[in-house]
């Protein structure tokens, strides 16, 4: 057979890029361990074959394995996200295919719009952060439409998404990378990201986190686009970059203005107790009104924190059964995306198999999806 005369360092690198062991890489490509440990000390040659399993187990394009040294990598967002005073852990892979998944298709709906000739957005960097947090909240309110609360959460939720898709924002909700389910995303790495543009703004939200926490982070991202700031963000309680303890503001005061929180919220020897009924005054769940609490200084950090833990381990005990298929679509690329591409598909002017390429589902399944999207 004919060996791939690849680089031997590349290898190692995309591996542990990858972090994955010998052992388990070895054990994906049915080969053994020390047939691998042997490639990567360049005292063999993988088969083509092997080289390109080696590469899709990785995720890594075949061609960067013959490379003489490994690629920079570097996140092409502004990472926002906060460990104390520390910079972050570098970027995961899952992290960096996922960023680069959305602004490929970001960039795809550009071009798409500049057919369409569609005016800029006049919300997109409306506000700076000297802007004063209830006016912005209050801007966004009116951009999204959305006046009366639903008293359901997950109903409020869709509500939300559903006026910033008609107000021209890509909302993209995932819990993996791209329609991988064995890569899912960590949540303790990221909860979310926006992307500001006059033309076609963008928010992730990472759905790996428990369904309570999404809804502050939609807002949190959406608090970005108004001000014009794009970047990866973990909501953290403790913000040491300006434009996060501001978005942190200006969600909390959206979905909990301060004024009224504050006559409701009484002093007790059980907060917790308090709760529910807060969160039925404001529609939101449990959660949102602890994190609210906690911003304000009304709950310890500590006490969130074990209350947001407590939140998120339930929401994993929970078995799924998965949803619906073109659903699930839906909520990864968002509608906005999705009419466009299948438009595109539907005219003849995109073919099926990049359609199906854009939106992570068989060719052969597009124009079903087009038939379900607005069932």
């Amino acid at each position: 057979m004919t060996q791939a005369l690849i680089n031997p360092a590349l290898m190692t690198w995309s591996r542990r890029r990858a972090g994955v062991s010998a052992a388990e890489l070895a054990e994906s490509i049915t080969v053994k361990e020390d047939k691998v440990r042997a490639w990567e000390a360049g005292e063999a040659k993988p088969t083509f074959r092997q080289a390109q399993q080696w590469a899709d187990r990785l995720h890594i394009p075949f061609g960067f394995l013959f490379l003489n040294e490994p690629p920079h990598e570097v996140l092409p967002l502004p990472d926002l996200r906060t460990v104390g005073s520390a910079k972050p852990q570098p970027a995961s892979l899952d992290l960096l295919d996922t960023v680069r998944d959305v602004l490929r298709k970001q960039e795809w709906y550009l071009e798409y719009l500049a057919e369409q000739e569609r005016a800029p957005l006049s919300f997109v960097g409306k506000f700076s952060t000297a802007a004063p947090v209830v006016q912005v909240a209050a801007d966004i309110r009116a951009v999204l439409g959305v006046r009366d609360v639903p008293a359901n959460g997950d109903q409020y939720m869709r509500a939300l998404i559903a006026g910033a898709d008609a107000a021209g924002i890509l909302v993209m909700r995932s819990g993996t990378v791209g329609s991988n389910t064995h890569r899912k995303l960590d949540v303790g790495e990221f909860r979310g990201f926006a992307i500001s543009d006059k033309f076609a703004p963008v928010v992730f939200i990472n759905i790996a986190d428990a369904p309570a926490a999404r809804l502050f982070t939609l807002l949190h991202e959406l608090a970005h686009i108004w001000i014009g700031s794009s970047g990866i963000s973990d909501a953290a309680l403790v913000a040491h970059r300006q434009e996060e303890a501001y978005c942190n503001a200006v969600a909390g005061e959206f979905l909990v203005p301060a004024a009224k929180f504050k006559l409701l919220w009484r002093e007790t020897d059980d907060c917790y107790a308090r709760l529910p009924e807060l969160a039925a005054a404001f529609h939101v769940s449990r959660l949102v009104v602890a994190r609210r609490a906690c911003d304000l200084g009304l709950l310890s950090r500590e006490d969130y924190a074990e209350f947001y833990v407590a939140e998120l381990n339930a929401y994993r005990a929970q078995k799924s059964n998965g949803g619906s298929f073109y659903r699930t679509a839906d909520s990864k690329n968002s509608k906005r995306f999705s009419r466009a591409v299948l438009s595109e598909a539907l005219s003849g002017r995109l073919l099926l198999r990049e359609a199906g390429r854009l939106l992570g589902i068989q060719p052969a399944k597009v124009r079903t999806y087009a038939e379900k999207i607005d069932e």
